[in-house]
C-alpha cells in the first residue's frame, strides 16, 4: 500500500536537494534500506520516536518503521499546461501522487539564479497554481461538454455533472484551486474525484530558507509572506534549509546529534517534512511489538480494527475475531503486557473499533 507525496516547485528552489536529502538520510533503523523505485521515486521511513522504547520493552531483535513515497517531479515552467518544457510529463506525474509538497524559495543568494530574476514566494506559488488550474480547466471543460450532451436524455447524474463542472470551471478560471471549492453532496464529490484534478490534491509548503533564518523565521520577509499566504488557504508550512539538510543526510547517524545541536535544531527538518506529508495524506500509525520485531504499520485515519489487521495480512482481516489493544505509553510505562492487563490497560476490541495513532495491537483471527 504505497502512499505518495509529490515534490513540486519552480527550477532552482531546492527541490532536488530536498529529494536527494530524503533519499540519502540513512534511516535510524539500520535494516530499512532506502530504495529508489524509479530515478525520481524514493521510499522514505517515517520517523517515529515510539518504536525504540517499545522495542526495549520486548527486547526486539529489529525495528521496522513504516514508510511513505516521495516523488521528485521535474521543475515546472510557465506554459507547462500547454506542453512547454517537460509540461505533459510533469503534469502526468502530479496526477499520480496523493498529496503535494510545494517547495518555495525563501532565501536570497547571488550565486543561485531565480527563473524570474527575483525572490517572491507568493508569485512563485501563483505561477505553479496557474499552470495546474489551466490544466484542470481543460479537464473540466471536456467533462462539461460530455455532460451537456448526455444530460439531454434526462440522465440525473449527467445533469448534476453539468452543475458541478460549471461551478468548477468558473472557480478555476479565477485561478483558484479545486480543493478550495468544497461540494457537500457525496455524488458531487465522487464526480470531482473521478476527474482526478491536479488542484484538488492536498498541499503543504516547504519554505527553503537560509541557515541564519532557521533561528529567527520572523526576520525573513519571504518566509513571512509565505506564511500569510498559507494561512489564507489553511495550508501548513514547514521551514527547512535544504543545503543544511543535505549536510545532515550525508553524516553517519552517530554524528548527527552534535551537528544538529550546533545548528540549533532539535531534529532534522526532513523529519517534519515526512511527518507533515504523512498527516496530510490522512494516515496514522499503529504498532505491533514482540521479541522478533517492533513494527509500525500505516492505515488511513478512521480505519477499523479488521482493516488494520488486513494491512498485516488479508487472512487476518477475513478471519478477524478480536484485537487486543494497549496504548503505547501505558506499555512503555508499565513495562509488559501482563502488567498492562493487571492494571486494566489492555482492551479487547471488536470489529467496530476505530484504530488510534499509537495503538499497540495484537490480532486474534481464525481462517
Amino acid at each position: 500500500m504505497g502512499f505518495s507525496c509529490g515534490i513540486v516547485g519552480l527550477p532552482n528552489v531546492g527541490k532536488s536537494t530536498l529529494f536527494n536529502s530524503l533519499s540519502t538520510a540513512k534511516a535510524e533503523a539500520a535494516n530499512f534500506p532506502f530504495c529508489t523505485i524509479e530515478p525520481n521515486v524514493g521510499v522514505v521511513p517515517v520517523p517515529d520516536p515510539r518504536l525504540a522504547p517499545l522495542a526495549k520493552v520486548f527486547q526486539s531483535e529489529k525495528i521496522l518503521p513504516t514508510a511513505i513515497q516521495f516523488v521528485d517531479i521535474a521543475g515546472l515552467v510557465r506554459g507547462a499546461s500547454k506542453g512547454e518544457g517537460l509540461g505533459n510529463q510533469f503534469l502526468s506525474h502530479i496526477r499520480e501522487v496523493d498529496a503535494i509538497a510545494h517547495v518555495v524559495r525563501c532565501f536570497v543568494d547571488e550565486n543561485v539564479t531565480h527563473v524570474d530574476g527575483k525572490v517572491d514566494p507568493v508569485a512563485d506559488i501563483a505561477t505553479i497554481e496557474t499552470e495546474l488550474c489551466l490544466k484542470d480547466l481543460d479537464t473540466v471543460q471536456k467533462r462539461l461538454d460530455r455532460a451537456r450532451k448526455q444530460s439531454k436524455g434526462g440522465d440525473p447524474l449527467e445533469r448534476l455533472a453539468v452543475d458541478v463542472c460549471e461551478k468548477l470551471a468558473a472557480h478555476l478560471d479565477q485561478g483558484k484551486p479545486a480543493r478550495s471549492l468544497p461540494f457537500e453532496e457525496e455524488k458531487s464529490q465522487t464526480l470531482v474525484q473521478h476527474m482526478q484534478l491536479l488542484t484538488a490534491k492536498p498541499v503543504f509548503y516547504v519554505a527553503n530558507v537560509d541557515e541564519a533564518s532557521l533561528r529567527n523565521l520572523n526576520e525573513n520577509p519571504h518566509y513571512r509572506a509565505l506564511a500569510v499566504h498559507a494561512e489564507s488557504e489553511a495550508a501548513l508550512v514547514v521551514p527547512i534549509c535544504a543545503a543544511l539538510e543535505e549536510q545532515i543526510a550525508e553524516l553517519e547517524p552517530a554524528d548527527r546529534p552534535e551537528f544538529l545541536e550546533s545548528a540549533g535544531l532539535a531534529e532534522p527538518g526532513l523529519n517534519s517534512v515526512i511527518r507533515t506529508g504523512y498527516a496530510l495524506l490522512g494516515l496514522i500509525t499503529f504498532l505491533t511489538a514482540g521479541p522478533k520485531e517492533t513494527r509500525a504499520w500505516t492505515v488511513r485515519k478512521g480505519s477499523t480494527a479488521p482493516q488494520a489487521a488486513g494491512v498485516i495480512h488479508t487472512d487476518f482481516e477475513r478471519g478477524f475475531i478480536k484485537a487486543e489493544v494497549i496504548w503505547w505509553e501505558d506499555l512503555v510505562q508499565l513495562g509488559s503486557e501482563a502488567k498492562c492487563r493487571e492494571a486494566g490497560k489492555l482492551a479487547i476490541e471488536g470489529k467496530e473499533y476505530i484504530v488510534r495513532d499509537g495503538d499497540v495491537m495484537h490480532f486474534r483471527f481464525n481462517v
